[in-house]
């Protein structure tokens, strides 16, 4: 006798039985995942962000995110506290936006969620920021108090407080972890270094009287500094061991008389193209134009109104102005070889700001009192698409993020 062959046939049984026992519990599994995968919101679908943007909604402390390619409002984010002259920059992996708003708010939003993540109220009124070059650092230039706070760019924790004595304006990035800014008061202009584990904070002597802004070329060479409180505009090469104000432009207008002030121009908006700076008149109806290389005046332009942005088309010698009110309702394109106004555009009420395509075949146009944003073919200069928004202003796309100053 072997007592033991039956309970060899009494495993074979067992162990053939056993799958089919498992599979009911293993299929209402795999049915109640596949039902799920099935409902995923649309917003967490897979994408890119290249082709997206923010337009702000100033009234309405609100931002519409946009798309280019469709040439339309995708989504909006509310609670942003107060835009009325609020800017932003972008991480470099176009992920997430960084906005400064007026009532000092430090906003991060994600740009695929379209949701908030991070916000912090770090001073009484400020006045623009900028992002390292490296991504890790957000810098604020406030007005009340004046300087200058940096933050962690993850977290939004605070890494460092530099204190001005007045408002502090023009921030920029400055490759090596570095931000250059200057102070309305005092007219000093100041570089500080992040990269190590305390900040290096130097003074670079005086620009002028009263700088209003300030920006840095393409090539993050020279900071320039405009001043409203006498003629001029001081240049500073920051490629250099020792940077020093050297001043340019400082007899432009003594001849004539200038007009009221009806809105300060924008330096982020000046162009440069065809070896020249394109910079507005302030307190005048003209473009100037500098020769990059020798800061010598080479021309000057007659236009509309008071100019505010001075864009440069990518990819082409055109510049793109718009104007100060009363007469914001008119955008001008001027070639920088002949100096002359080529196209004169009347795309709505307040024109507030223009944005490029990054290759330059579309140029967006926001129309505040008009409630759009109009988008222009740039080779035929004429309107290929609108959409609405509530009273935007400013208009930024992703690829600032790849863009020194921006």
């Amino acid at each position: 006798m072997n007592p033991k062959k039956p309970a060899r046939r009494e495993s074979r049984a067992s162990t053939r039985l056993a799958p089919v026992a498992l599979w009911g519990l293993v299929l209402p599994a795999i049915v109640a995942l596949l039902s799920a995968c099935s409902t995923v919101p649309a917003q967490q679908a897979v994408r890119g962000t290249g082709d997206l943007g923010v337009i702000i909604e100033r009234e309405a402390g609100s931002l519409l995110v946009v798309d280019r390619s469709d040439r339309a409002a995708i989504g909006r984010i509310e609670g942003l506290g107060d835009l009325s002259h609020a800017s932003m920059t972008y991480s470099p992996d176009e992920r997430f936006a960084y906005v400064f708003g007026r009532d000092g708010g430090l906003t991060k939003v994600d740009m695929l969620t379209q949701e908030i993540i991070g916000r912090t109220v770090q001073a009484g009124n400020s006045i623009g920021g900028a992002i390292s070059d490296d991504g890790k650092l957000v810098a604020v230039s406030n007005y009340e108090p004046g300087g200058v706070k940096v933050f962690d760019a993850d977290t939004l924790a605070l890494i460092a407080d530099i204190p001005a004595e007045g408002k502090t304006i023009g921030l920029v990035d400055v490759p090596g972890r570095r931000f250059a800014w200057t102070v309305w008061d005092t007219g000093e202009v100041f570089l500080g270094d992040f990269s190590g584990p305390e900040p290096v904070i130097a003074a670079l002597g005086t620009a002028g009287k009263n700088p209003f802004d300030a920006v840095i070329t393409d090539d993050a060479h020279t900071y320039l500094v405009g001043l409203f409180g006498e003629k001029g505009v001081t240049a500073y090469d920051l490629w250099s061991d020792k940077p020093e104000p050297r001043k340019f432009l400082t007899d432009y207008g003594k001849t004539g008389e200038d007009m009221p002030v009806y809105k300060m121009p924008h330096l982020q908006g000046w162009a440069f193209t065809e070896g020249q700076y394109a910079l507005p008149a302030v307190g005048r109806h003209e473009l100037l134009w500098v020769a990059r290389d020798t800061l010598e005046e080479v021309a000057t332009t007659p236009v509309h109104g008071q100019p505010v942005f001075v864009i440069a088309q990518p990819a082409s010698p055109f510049v793109w102005v718009n104007f100060a009110t009363p007469l914001n309702d008119t955008v001008q394109v001027v070639d920088s070889r002949s100096h002359e106004v080529v196209a004169t555009l009347t795309p709505g009420k307040a024109i507030l700001h223009m944005e490029f395509a990054p290759r330059g075949a579309e140029v967006w146009i926001s129309s505040r009192d008009d409630n759009k944003v109009l988008i222009y073919d740039t080779r035929t200069r004429e309107k290929v698409g609108e959409f609405a928004a509530e009273a935007p202003s400013g208009i930024f796309f992703t690829a600032r993020a790849h863009q020194p100053g921006l």
